[in-house]
């Protein structure tokens, strides 16, 4: 390691990254811009030489490493690199070009509309993702938010604890941000649970909606009182957010919703607003500047409540006293002073939380990479794959595994030959054709549970909030037609419900309140609540045709009404159904067989096939645009492509690949229908794509287990996997998913789990009960 030691200000390298700039500073260390071998952007955070020597710090930073390093997920940003046993400790993460939310608010106003619904969203799946990775943040501020062009992002787990060991915090000392730390961080510092980190995100959103938090003082020490103990001033915020707001900051931790139900509520939040044009990038994502913003820095002693907000520009963010806001109202006493003397012993609040904020460097620049006709030589690959390559985040003991869904069952079995799974936070669920419903253990493939008889066939659909839901398929050998969907118990596999319903295998989503699907008569949409209580019920027709079917998009319900075969109409009915009661309003007119693809930019966005006619097989099918519709005001835009594109589509990250039964793969922008890449892979039968931003790839397998990475940025071959031996003959489609960074796939009649760092190692046979 090449730094001065003595300031933390030289720039040099560290591990394997080259620093080329400063980020920002704070009392604890410093944060760098810095490129791994490969030209990989990453955010450097190095301790300060003096807080090396301290083994409580050590210690508490050991822990900051393996806490980001337990959290994945959409709306935070991951640890690619880490070593706090050296000298000076250090840790690297994705750099996230974007503003805190700090900073946005103070430079451009309260957020509203559209932003702040998204921003609510994206901040409850953020604590989904870190509470399902079983901790705690404890320090979520505005600060602590980054808001990216493709959503916020929630950083800095410099004080979060696991649920599952021992607390660093000491007697005497808390830890946080006063007013946005919750009641019993300040009452009970060690025993705080996922639900202050709910009581934060209130405080965050207020602030959000109005530029002030609920809670302000002229000191911590009477932000801990009024935290504790005073009502939170919630004047300015808008219903039905102040409402949200509220049942967050209840006093009682048991008295706040879980985040399942904050979900539901925040989906309530009006979406008004300017939407997001195609092509253009939210008004909360930053502009381009020529050097890095300073980074701000959370509590460093009492006296210095909070560290100045950064502003752009390449200066560097030395860390100043800032006073916070007047305090509303204040009621003194004895009971209040006494209060007061011993909050003062105790807020002795050490910060050393060093965010990643930035505005995006002069050395970021969109990647749109050579079109690829064929595989890449194998230095290419090899070179594509191997430079800088971040670590794995992985199931804890995780290792290398496959699984065969197939159980022997006699001489009789279904010929509806299927098998595949889904997952749930940190769980794999399995299901198929003479293998039941089953929990997978996602470190070793053990089979924790079964659910079912052995021939029962069954499919996911989903998990979600504690349950499994499943198709049970007809059993036509048995002469049985009747489908229906189930809610398993995802810890025991026991089944909650069951319900009779129509159309096929493919019609029933999730979404924000339960299950969506039709009605075992085929001609009303039905709702069902995770207790299996019907919801609502809705008709399923439409004046463009009685060939309807639900989706969903953005975790709302919506309808698709097609024309009949000889209705002779040139276009199909987009409903809204409301997510509470089922009442439904004609949104949009689309074009005939149009396929959702998901939510870009607020927008829902549709793939136009080419031919007006009904599907006949996803290879056959042929694109010839996209289509944005705006979910509330019904606006249609469409973007046209170049050229036709044939496959499967699916959408990620802001990307449609087209996946052609050839091996072909194609990535257009879902913003303005422009190729970015296209790639031969000469694999035939390639699943649906699944992307990892943490290692720039696109990940498929084929129906012999071959698994392929793509680079996401060019479409060059990273590696290339050997296909696994017997993997089985089922004809259902292969399968490919990510656990944390583990990849899992599912060929033929097999399940298994391989490493992006190690995609080569042989799986090796689960470990049985």
């Amino acid at each position: 390691m090449s730094l001065n030691s003595e300031d933390g200000q030289s720039v040099g390298s560290i591990g394997d990254y080259q620093l080329i700039g400063q980020l920002g500073s704070g009392g604890m260390g410093v944060v760098y811009l810095g490129l791994s071998l490969s030209g990989r952007q990453v955010a450097v955070k190095v301790v300060h030489g003096q807080f090396a020597k301290d083994e409580e710090f050590r210690a508490r930073f050991r822990q900051e490493v393996a806490a980001a390093r337990r959290v994945s997920g959409a709306f935070t940003a991951p640890v690619v690199d880490a070593d706090p046993d050296a000298e000076q400790p250090w840790m690297a993460t994705l750099f996230v070009p974007g503003r805190t939310l700090a900073d946005l608010v103070e430079e451009q106003g309260p957020l509203s509309g559209w932003k702040l619904r998204s921003l609510g969203l994206g901040l409850a799946e953020a604590l989904r993702d870190i509470h399902q990775a079983g901790l705690v943040h404890r320090d979520l501020k505005p600060s602590n938010v980054l808001m990216a062009e493709d959503g916020p992002r929630v950083i800095d787990f410099g004080i979060s604890r696991a649920a599952d060991n021992e607390t660093l915090t000491v007697t005497g000392r808390l830890i946080g941000t006063p007013r946005f730390m919750s009641p019993e961080q300040f009452a009970a510092p060690r025993d705080v649970t996922a639900a202050s980190d709910v009581f934060s995100l209130g405080s965050v959103l207020v602030f959000a909606a109005t530029g002030e938090g609920p809670f302000n003082a002229d000191s911590p020490y009477m932000m801990g009182y009024q935290v504790m103990y005073e009502a939170p001033v919630l004047d300015g915020v808008p219903e039905p957010l102040r409402g949200i707001a509220e049942r967050c900051l209840e006093k009682d931790p048991a008295d706040r919703p879980g985040l399942a139900e904050l979900q539901r509520l925040l989906q309530t939040l009006p979406d008004d607003g300017p939407p997001v044009p195609p092509g253009a990038a939210p008004a909360s994502a930053p502009a381009p500047a020529s050097a890095p913003a300073p980074v701000a820095e959370s509590l460093s002693g009492p006296g210095d409540p909070r560290v100045s907000p950064p502003r752009p520009g390449p200066r560097r963010g030395d860390a100043h006293a800032a006073t916070d806001d007047t305090a509303s109202g204040s009621r003194p006493g004895s009971r209040r002073r006494r209060i007061l003397i011993a909050l003062a012993a105790a807020v002795a609040v050490t910060g050393m939380s060093i965010t990643a904020t930035n505005l995006a460097s002069s050395r970021t620049t969109a990647s749109k990479g050579p079109s690829a006709s064929g595989p890449p030589s194998a230095s290419a690959s090899t070179s594509d794959s191997t430079g800088g390559s971040p670590t794995a985040a992985l199931p804890a003991d995780w290792r290398s595994w496959r699984t065969p869904l197939v159980r022997a069952a006699g001489d009789t079995a279904f010929f509806y030959a299927a098998s595949w799974c889904a997952t749930g936070g940190n769980a794999l669920y399995c299901a198929g054709s003479n293998f039941t419903v089953a929990g997978i253990d996602t470190a070793s493939g053990r089979v924790r549970w079964q659910s079912g008889i052995d021939l029962q066939a069954t499919l996911p659909i989903g998990v979600r909030d504690g349950l499994v839901y499943v198709y049970q398929l007809p059993d036509f050998t048995a002469g049985t037609q009747v489908l229906r969907v189930a809610a398993l118990d995802a810890e025991t596999g026991r089944q909650r419900w069951s319900h009779r319903v129509g159309g096929e295998p493919g019609e029933a989503y999730l979404f924000s309140r339960g299950l969506v699907t039709l009605s075992d008569s085929g001609k009303e949409f039905v709702a069902y609540g995770a207790s299996g209580e019907e919801l609502w019920r809705s008709s399923a027709s439409a004046p463009a045709g009685s060939s309807c079917g639900p989706a969903v998009l953005g975790d709302a319900p919506y309808g698709l009404c097609m024309p009949d075969d000889d209705a002779g109409k040139t276009s199909g009915s987009l409903l809204r159904l409301n997510a509470t009661d089922g009442n439904r309003r004609d949104l949009a007119q689309v074009a005939p067989a149009a396929k959702p693809l998901g939510v870009v930019g607020g927008w829902l966005l549709f793939g136009v096939p080419e031919e007006q006619k009904e599907e006949t097989g996803a290879g056959s099918v042929k694109y010839k645009a996209l289509l944005r519709v705006h979910p509330t005001a019904g606006a249609v835009k469409e973007v046209p492509l170049a050229k036709a594109q044939g496959g499967t589509a699916t959408l990620a990250d802001g990307v449609v690949y087209f996946v052609e039964e050839n091996g072909t793969v194609t990535a257009v922008s879902a913003a303005d229908g422009k190729q970015l890449w296209r790639q031969v892979t000469e694999l035939e039968s390639l699943s649906q794509p699944v992307v990892s931003a943490k290692y720039d790839s696109v990940y498929f397998a084929n129906r012999f287990g071959r698994l392929l990475a793509l680079n996401s940025k060019t479409g060059a071959e990273r590696w290339r996997t050997a296909a696994l031996d017997d993997p089985g003959d089922s004809s259902q489609d292969p399968r490919v998913l990510l656990v944390q960074d583990a990849i899992v796939a599912v060929a033929g009649d097999t399940a298994f789990s391989v490493s992006p760092d190690r995609p080569e190692a042989k799986p090796s046979p689960a470990t049985t009960n």
